[in-house]
């Protein structure tokens, strides 16, 4: 079972940006690796701090080109334009097609203390903005046009209501609206 749950869309602290990580320590260790856990077990490919609850500026990623974990990540450089479908998993189950940079410079700092410089491409440059954009409060739906945003809320408020009437009498919903 996952260490953690994954928080969803309609949780307060998916709203609120993360605060910079200032000390590295044991309990942070054991964090991330609780969260490669959890993020493995839903499956992912990253999962940044607050969709675990936690308001610190971190995110875990594995995309298959190996695992990492990035403090303070910052998007230094973006060229390009790339439109590829993108989901969430604090948006479980649904994707849309979302136009991102193609390229990124990214900057932070390991669990080490050394500092990390990448340039990521595609899949991995979307991954990277994509946790970035959590660890700022912005989630996947902030991105869509008006036409996709509003077929998104009504496909989110139909999930609500289908959790909310398989919930029993009550009973309540952990951390804000869950949609599975």
């Amino acid at each position: 079972m996952a260490p953690h749950q994954i928080r969803l869309i309609g949780d307060p602290v998916l709203r609120r940006p993360a605060t910079e990580v200032t000390d590295v320590d044991g309990a942070l260790v054991r964090l991330t690796d609780d969260m490669f856990t959890t993020m493995y077990e839903a499956p992912g490919i990253g999962l940044a701090a607050p969709q675990v609850g936690v308001q610190k500026r971190f995110f875990v990623y594995d995309h298959g080109e190996g695992a990492g974990v990035i403090l303070n990540p910052r998007i230094i450089e973006s060229d390009g334009e790339w439109t590829f479908e993108e989901g969430c998993l604090s948006v479980p189950d649904l994707t849309w097609e979302i136009t991102r940079p193609k390229q990124i410079h990214l900057v932070g700092v390991d669990l080490d203390g050394n500092e990390v410089s990448i340039e990521a491409d595609e899949i991995e440059a979307r991954l990277f903005q994509h946790e970035i954009d959590h660890l700022d409060g912005v989630l996947l739906v902030d991105h869509l046009d008006d036409d996709q945003s509003r077929e998104a809320r009504r496909v989110l408020r139909q999930m609500t209501m289908s959790r909310l009437a398989s919930t029993p009498a009550g009973g309540q919903l952990d951390g804000g609206l869950r949609l599975r």
